[in-house]
Formats: structure tokens, C-alpha cells, sequence
């Protein structure tokens, strides 16, 4: 992969993915049940970190980092689109593991997407995906509507991948 941290981020409101999502953007949250038990959570959160989740999706993955790591650059290529990210933070508890990423320079979004899966008091696993983006190029700025199904295209694929 090309050097680390040759690109830029495309947006200011980094980590905004961990609370209120910011104004002047699409918002996406969207979360499905997966499983119950500590076997479900595991390897639900595993996969995940390791980018299995991306790859089920039917991404290519090429990543500066075997697991997720803040800092750690990741290219998505999807029916040859190049989709650069960042890991801007990784959410590392006893019943919650995930991460968010931002787009980077060339990416046709500009903004940030989470993946997070939960592990309720009950036993039951949950996987949410919380996004704000916007056009980031000049096709997705003309093809808006049809950049936004792929993004909730995409997003109903992450969930899925999240229970295989």
C-alpha cells in the first residue's frame, strides 16, 4: 500500500461518530440483531477488527494493519472504486468493540462510518453502523441520489457480514 498518512482527511468533525452527529451531512444508523452469547460477541467483534466484516461485504481490503488499530490507513476497492480511510478510533470495551474510519483524500464520500457490535445485559448481540457523509468528488456530487442507495446498500451489507 502507498505510503502511511500520504492523504488527508476530508473533514473536520473527526470522531463525531461517537455522539451527535454533525449538521450538513446524510446521516445513517442502521442496526439488526445477530446472535446471543459470548460466542456471538466474540466472533462477531473479532471478525470485525480483523476486517473480515469489510471483506463479507464483498470489499477488497488492503490495510496498513492486520487488526484495526487507530491510525491504521485501509483502502476499500469495490467495482473499481478506490475508497481510502483512516481509522480515527477503536472502541475497546467488555461488551462493545468496534471502530470508526474517515474518508480521506480521493474518497468519493467526505465524512465517517462506525461499526460497532454490542453485547446487551439480556445476552442478545447487536451490530450498528452510524454514518455522516456527503459528496466528496464531482461524480458522486452529480449522482447523489444513486451514491446514496449504495451507501445504504452498503450498509445492509456490513450488517449481514456481521453474522456470517
Amino acid at each position: 500500500m502507498a505510503a502511511r498518512h500520504a492523504r488527508e482527511l476530508t473533514y473536520r468533525e473527526v470522531g463525531a461518530t461517537a455522539g451527535e452527529l454533525p449538521a450538513g451531512y446524510r446521516h445513517i444508523r442502521e442496526s439488526s440483531d445477530i446472535g446471543r452469547g459470548e460466542d456471538t460477541f466474540l466472533a462477531a467483534s473479532d471478525a470485525l477488527m480483523r476486517w473480515d466484516v469489510h471483506r463479507r461485504a464483498g470489499l477488497r481490503v488492503e490495510a496498513t494493519t492486520s487488526t484495526v488499530m487507530p491510525g491504521s490507513d485501509v483502502v476499500l476497492r469495490w467495482f473499481g472504486f478506490t475508497i481510502p480511510c483512516r481509522v480515527v478510533y477503536v472502541v475497546d470495551e467488555p461488551d462493545r468493540r468496534g471502530f470508526a474510519y474517515g474518508t480521506l483524500t480521493g474518497h468519493p464520500e467526505s465524512g465517517e462510518e462506525r461499526f460497532c457490535v454490542e453485547r446487551g445485559p439480556d445476552g442478545s448481540v447487536r451490530a450498528t453502523v452510524t454514518a455522516f457523509s456527503r459528496p466528496g468528488r464531482w461524480f458522486t456530487r452529480l449522482g447523489d441520489p444513486a451514491a446514496r442507495a449504495v451507501q445504504h446498500h452498503m450498509t445492509r451489507r456490513y450488517l449481514r457480514a456481521f453474522a456470517r
